[in-house]
């Protein structure tokens, strides 16, 4: 595509490294509408159905970098890559924990607009090759009168792909809402839905008993640590209100609550 066919309408993906199971709990938390679909090993996409800018309130840029920095924080360690688009730019926004947002841009016409340490920065945040991939991302980054904005957002993505990103077919940056989300469906991606706060609680407490802190949330592991906080926080809070001791007590008063909580915990998802 030359730099003379202009972008699509606003739109935008939100890109994943996490699988679906994983993602769809605090993509809930959005209460927005989006579909989700599998993209590659180790990847998912949700398409956004663009209202929140196309009804003329904020930009599709400011919109997005919001949502993936709200999935970044409440993920559990995996960072969230927006692609955004509108009639006078297109761009990357990345969000990975508490970290500061990292983003390029380009212009209509595929001039770049961001700093090249910023291409670096991402590619060290999402886990890429530090020669290879960066390599291929430094022509992103310098001046190419054949290439436009989707142009830029479609290399970004074929660099993605050495990492095991496979977009559906027709899911290309630069598309329009609806046709993104038609592509979308017609390769099976599920309709999220606002569950209500209690599905959406015990979904994303499944997400966190399945993941890493899994075995010390619940089970025979959480059991024994609950039980070590709770013999060592009550003589702690004893002793330490028998010495008129804030600090002391303070510290025993955690441990006991801690302990107590994790034991209740255990035995009520067991239940």
């Amino acid at each position: 595509m030359n730099a003379t066919s202009g972008p699509s309408p606003a739109g935008a993906l939100l890109l994943c490294r996490a699988d679906p199971p994983t993602v769809r709990p605090p993509a809930q938390l959005l209460r927005e509408p989006l579909l989700l679909a599998p993209a590659g090993d180790g990847w998912s996409v949700l398409v956004p159905e663009g209202t929140p800018w196309q009804d003329g309130g904020e930009p599709v840029e400011r919109v997005v970098t919001g949502w993936a920095t709200a999935l970044a924080v409440s993920a559990a360690g995996w960072p969230v890559l927006a692609l955004w688009w509108d009639a006078d730019r297109a761009g990357t926004t990345l969000a990975a924990g508490f970290r500061r947002t990292v983003g390029y841009t380009w212009l209509a016409a595929g001039t770049p607009a961001g700093e090249d340490e910023a291409m670096r920065t991402l590619a060290d945040r999402l886990a890429l090759d530090p020669v290879l991939d960066v390599q291929a991302l430094e022509p992103l980054t310098l001046p190419d009168p054949e290439a436009d904005s989707r142009t830029r957002l479609l290399g970004l993505v074929a660099v993605l792909a050495r990492t095991g990103l496979a977009l559906p077919i027709g899911l290309d940056p630069g598309e329009a809402p609806d046709r993104l989300r038609a592509a979308a469906l017609a390769a099976g991606a599920e309709q999220l839905e606002w569950p209500g706060w209690r599905e959406a609680v015990l979904d994303e407490l499944d997400v966190v008993e399945e993941g890493p802190l899994g075995p010390y949330v619940r089970g025979p592991r959480a059991r024994f640590l609950g039980g070590v906080q709770l013999a060592a926080g009550v003589p702690l809070l004893l002793w330490g209100l028998g010495r008129r001791s804030g600090g002391w007590a303070t510290a025993g008063a955690l441990l006991v609550a801690h302990g107590a909580l994790g034991l209740a915990y255990d035995r009520l998802r067991e239940r």
